[in-house]
């Protein structure tokens, strides 16, 4: 089985985005979206700065951009909703933090204007949630969870990730974060500050929900079309309902993307594939989830491993021959 994962935040690279610009169609699809959510995503994803697209606001449209190009390009998805189908069925999807909005079009329970607009609010609300405070997040490499997170907690910060494989993001104020630094749980090899502006995924976040709740009451979603799998718990969701509401709730609460992974066992995953900008959570599929054959979408020049790989999960004697990138 073929699970279709989407990363969050702190994927972004500058000019990331600039060879998927170069597909038939992708610029001008681009373009609309940047139109209708009042963001120059291609300039953004080619041409700015790492502070630039460290950006709340600009970073959660572009990453959701990135995620959907390169998911429609693999053909998991049509921008056009009168299209025949998809070239690709994946048995699940998810998405690590904003990623989940990506994976929402991927099931069906939005389309992909509305998901960028829902995105571009999400992260402008974010954005100002973030600026009452300053706060950010450190990923521990290593160490038992149990200890990490009970250290955490007397340090005042909050697992804000629980990403499995021996990895936990800790989010909070900066102040935190630095004793976090001089005073790591026992077995933590190291603290790893990311490229993220702000501690997602807490209590900091409470004023953005309010936010986010009234754009999500706008739109009209479908029901999941593939299993979705929510990062709050690692459960399946079956309504586009409850996947909103989730949605909505997931900025101030933990990722459990642990879970995730859990369930993905459980579902009988073979094969993992993960959208544009690729690596983060195939690099915790490969720890987490051995014998998973895993593919990063980085550029398109991935398409066709990929493409080779979606064909092996359904050819088991294809599937025998083995392909990981």
């Amino acid at each position: 089985m073929l699970v279709l994962v989407a990363p969050g935040q702190g994927a972004q690279t500058p000019g990331f985005l600039t060879p998927w610009l170069d597909l038939p169609g992708a610029a001008d699809r681009v373009a609309a979206w940047s139109d209708a959510i009042g963001l120059d995503l291609i300039h953004y994803g080619t041409q700015a700065d790492a502070d630039a697209i460290r950006d709340t606001a600009v970073a959660q449209p572009l990453l959701v951009a990135a995620g959907l190009l390169s998911g429609a390009a693999l053909g998991a998805y049509s921008f056009a909703a009168d299209a025949a189908g998809t070239e690709i069925a994946p048995g699940a999807v998810a998405g690590h933090s904003v990623g989940e909005i990506t994976a929402a079009v991927f099931a069906g329970v939005l389309d992909d204007t509305a998901a960028l607009r829902l995105v571009r609010k999400r992260g402008l609300a974010m954005a100002d949630a973030a600026a009452i405070t300053e706060t950010g997040m450190s990923a521990l490499l290593g160490g038992d969870p149990e200890v990490s997170v009970a250290h955490l907690e007397k340090l005042g910060l909050t697992p804000a990730n629980v990403n499995g494989a021996g990895q936990i993001v800790a989010a909070g104020t900066l102040e935190q974060l630095a004793a976090l630094n001089e005073d790591m749980p026992e077995g933590v090899r190291k603290v790893v500050q990311l490229k993220v502006a702000g501690a997602f995924h807490t209590r900091h976040m409470a004023p953005a929900v309010d936010a986010l709740a009234k754009a999500a009451a706008e739109l009209a979603p479908g029901d999941p079309k593939v299993t979705y799998v929510s990062n709050k718990d690692g459960r399946t969701v079956a309504t586009g309902a409850e996947v909103l509401e989730r949605l909505v709730g997931q900025v101030a609460n933990p990722v459990r993307w642990d879970l995730c992974m859990e369930t993905f066992k459980e579902l009988g995953v073979t094969a993992l594939i993960e959208v544009c900008p690729g690596g983060t959570l195939t690099g915790l599929a490969k720890r987490a989830l051995p014998g998973v054959r895993t593919l990063a979408l980085k550029t398109p020049d991935n398409l066709e491993a990929a493409r080779e790989l979606v064909s092996a999960v359904s050819d088991p004697a294809a599937a025998a021959a083995g392909t990981d990138a």
